[in-house]
């Protein structure tokens, strides 16, 4: 009686460009910038709940981050904010975990975002691991673009936000507000960023 060894699960996406990402070893030739704009402005943040008549898009996310990143470090190099710009892009493939979700998780899910960064970092010219004072600053953006985002559209009291985000300068904020767009335009948006700071890097 013969013996059939299991199937293997499929571990790779196929994209829209054509090609076949595969989760467990990516490798930067399977990265595309139309991808991942066209991923990160499909998926929504919170889960989908906020206010609005668009969902508020990782990719809208992303483009305030870099902003903020931007405040935060004004003499920053162009590839460190592109990093900023890229920091939650493995969410083209794995979506967007809050926080809660990530906990119960696991290590596996760190594992996989970090696979997929480097491909995606390799892939823009960037290093692998962004050094470590440019992630805390980074980290520090995200963690403001997430108090605006849970005071303008989700439902969080100021308070709140400043529990569990951090009471922000006041002055890093300044004039900016949450933008709930379709989809395409974000899309079209983020692209073209990321195109205008790799023509700077050079």
């Amino acid at each position: 009686m013969s013996r059939t060894s299991p199937k293997q699960a499929r571990a790779w996406q196929r994209m829209l460009s054509g090609r076949r990402l595969d989760l467990l070893d990516p490798t930067p030739m399977d990265v595309e910038i139309e991808d991942i704009a066209h991923g990160l402005a499909f998926v929504a943040r919170w889960n989908g709940q906020t206010q609005g008549d668009y969902a508020y898009s990782v990719a809208e996310h992303s483009l305030l981050v870099e902003t903020l990143f931007g405040r935060l470090m004004p003499k920053a190099e162009p590839k460190w904010r592109l990093a900023a710009l890229l920091h939650d892009a493995p969410e083209y493939v794995i979506g967007d975990m809050i926080s809660p979700v990530k906990n119960a998780v696991g290590p596996g899910y760190e594992a996989l975002d970090e696979r997929l960064t480097a491909a995606i970092h390799i892939r823009f010219g960037l290093p692998a691991k962004t050094p470590p004072l440019i992630k805390k600053q980074i980290k520090k953006a995200d963690k403001l673009s997430a108090w605006l985002e849970a005071t303008q559209i989700a439902g969080f009291s100021v308070a709140e936000s400043d529990k569990f985000f951090g009471a922000p300068d006041p002055a890093l904020l300044d004039g900016l507000a949450i933008s709930l767009r379709p989809p395409l335009a974000v899309r079209e948006e983020f692209t073209a960023r990321h195109n205008a700071l790799l023509a700077e890097i050079g």
